[in-house]
């Protein structure tokens, strides 16, 4: 039996439009940032592979994950950061605030704004939905389902993904398409949505370094060999995302192929337990800076604890 979890931990930012634009995290964004990364690691998870988006608040993010594994224990891995990862491309409207609703009006203030501004010349259209099941069909395509055909029965594989919030609602429907329905299941007593029949699609949003916590398990079976088999040789063949990946605007010509790739379940061997959804348990307590929560962090500032001497025991 091989066991992979998948840890889906979201930043963004919701003062204005932050899709692409590379904001840096808050002083209260690096807080929360610090306290996931201790709260999984108490919690007993050891990362194999850690993927991001190439922002860097979610670099940022991944590297305090990283920061709080133990050093004595076996290396740390490699942050892989991915521009397929990126949040939604805003277009026009990146970095402006929200715009009103128009009263008497049934569209959002952007849905309007877009209404009369669409054919105004250097006007960029916000990022197809799409767009974005296209470029998390590639990363399940080349990351997530050869993790999952080629684990190994010696170790678990570990898994986080640090993006945004929009985009990784599109990265979770693209992993839950390769699952047969009757492989998938929620934890007892977890409930999503907001009560009644809530599609396995649709599990709700992420807060701030919320985070969606998936258990998938393999059972093998001589199906699962060849699967591996042929994984292993297919990979061989595949076109691979650079660290340094291309702009959102060129993404959509990258996934023809995998869209089709994606719609392919793996066997009915492979189980995908959802262990938590929206996970803050590591922000209770947590506090917002008060005067400077909502300002960019500084990485040469000093802690209060810094100018405190300890004191020698005896």
């Amino acid at each position: 039996m091989e066991r992979l979890s998948i840890m889906l931990p979201n930043f963004s930012l919701f003062q204005c439009s932050a899709g692409v634009r590379d904001s840096a995290l808050t002083v209260q964004g690096v807080l929360q940032a610090e306290r996931l990364g201790q709260y999984l690691t108490a919690s007993g998870n050891r990362f194999t592979h850690v993927f991001a988006s190439d922002l860097q608040r979610a670099v940022k993010t991944a590297q305090a994950l990283l920061s709080a594994q133990p050093v004595q224990e076996s290396p740390a891995p490699d942050l892989c950061q991915l521009a397929i990862l990126r949040e939604q491309d805003f277009g026009f409207y990146e970095g402006k605030p929200v715009y009103a609703r128009q009263r008497d009006s049934t569209k959002s203030g952007k849905e309007y704004h877009r209404s009369q501004h669409k054919d105004d010349p250097g006007f960029q259209d916000v990022e197809s939905k799409e767009s974005m099941t296209r470029r998390t069909d590639i990363f399940v395509d080349q990351h997530v389902r050869p993790l999952i055909l080629q684990g190994t029965p010696e170790q678990d594989t570990v898994v986080a993904v640090v993006s945004h919030g929009i985009i990784l609602s599109h990265l979770w429907k693209s992993i839950l398409r390769i699952f047969s329905k009757q492989t998938v299941s929620l934890a007892p007593g977890l409930l999503v949505g907001g009560g009644g029949v809530t599609p396995l699609e649709y599990l709700g949003g992420w807060s701030n370094t919320g985070y969606l916590e998936l258990d998938i398990t393999t059972f093998n079976s001589h199906a699962q060999t060849e699967a591996k088999v042929e994984a292993k040789n297919g990979a061989k063949n595949e076109a691979k995302v650079q660290v340094t990946g291309p702009p959102v605007a060129a993404l959509s010509l990258l996934a023809t192929e995998a869209t089709e790739l994606v719609a392919l379940a793996l066997p009915p061997t492979t189980r995908m337990l959802i262990k938590t959804v929206n996970g803050k348990e590591h922000l209770q307590g947590l506090k917002r800076a008060r005067g400077v929560g909502s300002s960019q962090f500084d990485e040469g500032q000093k802690k209060i604890e810094s100018f405190f001497k300890k004191t020698k025991a005896g």
